[in-house]
């Protein structure tokens, strides 16, 4: 095959690159403390598999998002209420820094943990504006398909 070349690294080189690194640490946390808000949109999306919330400032720049399926709970747990106020749980935690917020609440679907995550994160210090129901609904759009002959 051939011989492995084996590149070891100098002090001095892994000190440069440790100062870039922390370095970078410190602007990231600057840029987070720069990015301090007041007043937010929380889009919560509740459908019968899973719940997604998706929190943004005022512009619509998303600020954090999580949901029942990123924190590790699988199959048919994802859409309980249980689910729904763990996600909000992460959401606050992502958001500590950035301070009180009043937020205006979108929910989106008709999944079991609408009311939960609402609930949790009212309890968790979100000051909550406004609520609204997004969900989409139709307003006999198109023809439905024709039954199905067996």
């Amino acid at each position: 095959m051939g011989k492995k070349k084996i590149f070891q690294k100098s002090t001095e080189d892994a000190l440069k690159e440790t100062e870039a690194l922390q370095s970078g640490l410190k602007k990231a946390e600057a840029q987070e403390m720069e990015k301090r808000v007041s007043a937010g949109r929380v889009y919560i999306n509740a459908s019968y598999n899973n719940t997604f919330i998706t929190v943004t400032d005022v512009d619509g720049d998303v600020l954090a998002w999580s949901s029942s399926g990123s924190l590790g709970i699988s199959g048919p747990k994802k859409a309980t209420p249980f689910a729904a106020s763990k996600v909000a749980e992460a959401i606050v935690e992502k958001l500590r820094k950035a301070g009180p917020m009043k937020v205006s609440v979108y929910v989106k679907g008709i999944g079991s943990g609408r009311d939960s995550a609402i609930k949790t994160l009212a309890n968790r210090g979100f000051d909550i504006v406004s609520i609204k129901d997004v969900t989409p609904m139709p307003h006999n759009g198109p023809r439905p398909p024709k039954p199905r002959r067996v």
